[in-house]
């Protein structure tokens, strides 16, 4: 492949309801920022693979795309694995781009691992941190690791292109602007589109996980909280909030709540306007799941959690007399007033 390619690739998502995929966005605006560190004369690319899409095609563009190339079909119709395998692949030994990354969804997690074994270079999963290195243009691809006890970063120096996945809402999405872009309907091989398995039937996963992952707030709970029913407190204080309940993985494996409400690495990746943290000490795997929040609360007795550090508003304190406190305070007022943490 040719290592002087200055393209920088995102392989988008388009749901089976014919709309975008967010973490597209995210990425996007990411790869733009990735690519002006990596080249004045970069290049963002979006792929878009789907049976049809309407209307929504230059959307990309706002976020940072300089094109989209848009791949209907109607065996890409419903998720098929080994139909858009054949496409990205295609498309990349075409255009050789320098890196090449996903949302690390259920499609780009089952998708990226065949590509990157086609391609015969690495991949690196599940990142929480992109950038380029300055002495050598390289992506620095990071993420814990050794069960969130450590922080690695990966590069890929020798082989191209540089993959990785990125779970959503890991980065803030700018506000979109009106950008001058292309939108490229690339004619591929017909071979592409040939696929092993027919699709009789598609319905659609019923997200658990929806609820929390797209709250505007998240009232999450650790192993501070000492027993289960601590989560009760947290359910109270998060129903008056209009908000969803979060929890580690910890007070997950300890079967205090069930899967659906873990954050971090291992879980659900959040990002909304309040995060408030009580018992948590700030695991890194955690921390790397709601990280983006626009304000995090922290409630902790122990002042060198880790937690606080990252925190905007820091409560040092027994949750156990600060939340109830925080609860009657609401109650008191929300006839009155609109209470904003």
């Amino acid at each position: 492949m040719n290592f002087q390619s200055k393209i920088v690739m995102i392989f988008g998502e388009v749901r089976t309801n014919g709309r975008i995929h967010p973490a597209t966005f995210e990425l996007t605006a990411k790869g733009r920022e990735l690519g002006e560190a990596l080249s004045d004369n970069s290049r963002v690319s979006v792929i878009l693979t789907c049976g049809k899409l309407e209307d929504d095609a230059h959307l990309p563009i706002n976020y940072g795309a300089d094109e989209v190339i848009l791949v209907e079909h109607p065996s890409l119709s419903f998720p098929n694995p080994e139909v858009a395998v054949k496409v990205l692949v295609t498309l990349i030994r075409e255009r050789n781009p320098e890196i090449l990354l996903s949302p690390a969804t259920p499609q780009g997690r089952c998708v990226f691992p065949a590509v990157a074994a086609k391609c015969r270079t690495g991949l690196t999963a599940d990142c929480t941190g992109l950038e380029i290195e300055k002495e050598t243009g390289l992506l620095l691809q990071t993420r814990p690791a050794i069960g969130g006890n450590v922080i690695a970063t990966i590069k890929t120096p020798n082989h191209r292109p540089q993959m990785a996945t990125v779970r959503p809402k890991t980065f803030p999405v700018p506000e979109p602007r009106p950008r001058k872009g292309e939108i490229v309907r690339p004619s591929l091989p017909q071979e592409c589109f040939q696929s092993l398995a027919d699709t009789l039937d598609f319905v659609p996963f019923q997200d658990r996980q929806a609820s929390v992952r797209d709250a505007e707030v998240v009232i999450a709970g650790g192993k501070g909280l000492r027993r289960s029913e601590g989560f009760s407190l947290l359910r109270e204080l998060a129903d008056l909030l209009g908000g969803s309940v979060g929890a580690t993985r910890p007070t997950v494996e300890a079967k205090w709540i069930p899967y659906a409400h873990q954050v971090g690495l291992s879980g659900q990746a959040v990002s909304p306007k309040v995060y408030l943290a009580a018992g948590i000490s700030g695991a890194v795997q955690h921390l790397a799941g709601m990280q983006t929040s626009r304000k995090i609360v922290s409630v902790n007795k122990d002042p060198e959690a880790p937690i606080h550090r990252i925190a905007d508003i820091a409560l040092c304190g027994d949750l156990y007399e600060i939340l109830p406190q925080l609860i009657q305070r609401i109650r008191e007022e929300r006839g009155t007033l609109d209470v904003e943490i």
